[in-house]
């Protein structure tokens, strides 16, 4: 368990962590002189089963306020400290606002300096303290008269008991989550490199665990842990709920920053625009308008973000709303994670609330699908599960973003009435989807291939791509490939080469015109890139004109030749090779006619016809004066190269 202080500046909070564990918080040599906390500090004493007991003991001071919220994130048990002598003043407000909005669910009161005052001003400070916890999670909750500085008081003691009771009944925090550590202190040890120390929100991470993919985030960058001391101990592993330092290895003191996260690399997405819940503290003076200025504390971070109301133009204050919230860099966050928002001064806290969507769209925030969204992601953290979710979803979710909104890994039985799909070609995560949604993606599929052999009955069909950008144009990729293949696997939709088609859209040869196609494809194989056109063969052949054409273009439905401009058809291995050499050519910058030309050994004509063939195929497309590759084209240079 990891216990908070909370408190008014000089109401004895380090004193008293000092009484509690014999650990000094200050080590700043500005903090001990000074005798207050300007910085966060830890102190850890044992337990009777075995287990650590932690302490982050914070700055009281108004403007180190942001130095408290960053504490505050990672805490179990909220300790507020309130001086006999001056009694609630503006930080304890303060300080368990910060505590309530954060999620705290347990704690206690502790009456600091009693030495100081007589009997009848601890019943003041006492009815000030039942009155200011009426409707917070600290009402009803014990309070301690307490004395730090008087060696062996008895109300230090009776709160340590206390303190290590509840420690002890404490439930294990899961850890099925995404590991990821809120950093709040970064620094250089001599002979161990950078350090980083923080809370645990998630999760676990295991030495001996060499498949983890571990990142700094948001930069990204990949980082190896080389140890770790979870409260204050060496360990192997770092768990949800501990303290920890994680020692790096390949990665500068520099580049890291308090409010970083070091974290599984399936955590995040950073963003710069968070769909939040806000709640205004009826305190709030001001209220929320379109792209009020707000200073936002998340985990250990702190942030400058513009707030900008989704359902009116405003918020109130002891209001509860919906409100988006703009950043100038990116962020990283999870559905549910906590937050505390600071007036545009950074002098008072207005509110706080719970993360939605960490990753929201700038455009169209306001509509009706949207906020249908949003009121499914706060149903899902209020324990509906993800069934709304996925009926506001009708491209589905992949494996990430359910990892993300549900903050552990996923396991194979999907929820009722929904499936996963995968690519069987496709490294990316699967994609979990309604049936409901999925057979309407298939059936809209066929719908318009069925359209397609209506309009074009002698065309052999169409490639994966082309059939994409007809039927689902802002399909995902994997999503699209899988919707491919189960269609292929079921027998709804038919491969012959490149083409897709439906299983009644064949070319059947009779005897005679199988007898012409033997005769015309070793020509026009033998042709390579300058094959001969329609009347040459019929020539050679001694055939008919008109028949050599209408084998030719039966071909073209069986996928054996390709049809550049009229009367002129190139076997496809010929096609295959010219793929080849487009694809390296252009694969970078694109290709020039020219270049083209000189590459294939064909006139400036004839390369031209082939490119353009290319492009009006959708595989290649013209820029300027280079024809470039699509990055949509992908399955056909797969299936041809």
């Amino acid at each position: 368990m990891i216990i908070g202080t909370a408190g008014h500046i000089d109401h004895g909070k380090t004193t008293l962590v000092k009484a509690l564990t014999g650990v000094e918080t200050d080590r700043l040599k500005e903090e001990q002189t000074r005798g207050i906390s300007i910085e966060l500090g830890y102190a850890y004493t044992p337990l009777a089963n075995d287990d650590i007991l932690g302490f982050i003991d914070v700055p009281g001071h108004e403007r180190l306020v942001h130095t408290m919220a960053a504490g505050a994130s990672g805490i179990d048990f909220g300790l507020l400290v309130v001086a006999a002598d001056d009694g609630v003043m503006p930080q304890t407000h303060e300080h368990l606002a910060i505590l309530s909005m954060l999620g705290i669910g347990q704690g206690a009161v502790a009456i600091s300096k009693i030495d100081r005052v007589d009997a009848q001003r601890l019943t003041e400070v006492e009815n000030e303290i039942v009155q200011l916890t009426v409707g917070t999670f600290l009402q009803d909750m014990p309070i301690f008269f307490v004395s730090a500085a008087t060696p062996n008081d008895p109300g230090v003691d009776s709160l340590r008991d206390h303190l290590h009771t509840a420690a002890q009944a404490m439930a294990a925090r899961s850890t099925q989550g995404l590991f990821r550590l809120a950093i709040d202190r970064v620094f250089t040890l001599k002979g161990h490199g950078t350090v980083v120390t923080g809370t645990v929100h998630d999760g676990a991470l295991h030495l001996d665990d060499d498949t983890s993919d571990i990142r700094l985030m948001p930069s990204g960058q990949k980082v190896r842990v080389r140890s770790i001391h979870a409260q204050n101990q060496p360990s192997r592993s770092a768990l949800a709920g501990q303290r920890c330092a994680l020692n790096l290895g390949g990665i500068d003191k520099d580049s890291i920053s308090r409010g970083d996260w070091i974290a599984d690399a399936r955590c995040f997405q950073p963003s710069r625009n968070i769909d939040v819940q806000l709640k205004l503290l009826p305190q709030c003076a001001t209220g929320i308008r379109t792209w009020t200025p707000l200073h936002i504390h998340l985990g250990a971070s702190h942030y400058l973000a513009h707030a900008v109301p989704l359902e009116g133009n405003s918020l109130s204050a002891g209001e509860t709303g919906w409100v988006q919230l703009v950043f100038d860099q990116p962020v990283c966050a999870m559905p549910g994670d906590r937050y505390i928002a600071r007036d545009a001064q950074a002098r008072h806290t207005v509110g706080g609330g719970v993360v939605l969507d960490p990753n929201a769209p700038q455009r169209k925030r306001r509509s009706p699908e949207r906020l249908a969204w949003l009121q499914a992601i706060a149903a899902l953290h209020t324990g509906d599960g993800l069934s709304n979710l996925l009926r506001q979803a009708p491209h589905g979710l992949d494996e990430f973003q359910v990892m993300r909104l549900l903050q552990r890994p996923v396991d194979d039985t999907p929820p009722q009435g929904a499936r996963w799909v995968s690519a069987k070609s496709s490294q990316a995560p699967r994609t979990l989807i309604l049936q409901s949604h999925w057979d309407a993606l298939a059936d809209h599929t066929l719908a318009i291939l069925g359209n397609f052999h209506e309009r074009w009955p002698d065309e052999p069909g169409v490639d994966t791509t082309r059939l994409r950008r007809m039927a689902w144009p802002t399909l995902p990729d994997p999503l699209w490939l899988a919707l491919r293949d189960h269609l292929l696997a079921d027998g709804r939709l038919v491969r012959n080469g490149p083409w897709l088609h439906l299983p009644g859209h064949a070319v059947a040869l009779t005897p005679q015109e199988t007898e012409l196609a033997e005769q015309l494809l070793p020509l026009l194989d033998a042709g390579g890139f300058n094959p001969p056109w329609v009347r040459d063969m019929a020539a050679t052949l001694d055939e008919d004109e008109q028949q050599v054409r209408y084998v030719l273009l039966k071909l073209l439905k069986t996928g054996d030749v390709y049809q550049i401009v009229k009367d002129l058809f190139y076997h496809r291995d010929q096609v295959m090779a010219l793929v080849r050499l487009l694809y390296v050519a252009a694969k970078d910058e694109g290709v020039a006619a020219a270049e083209f030309r000189d590459l294939t050994g064909l006139g400036r004509k004839r390369a031209i016809q082939v490119l353009e063939f290319f492009n009006r195929a959708g595989y290649t497309r013209r820029v300027q004066d280079k024809h470039v590759l699509r990055r949509d084209g992908v399955d056909f240079w797969q299936q041809l190269s």
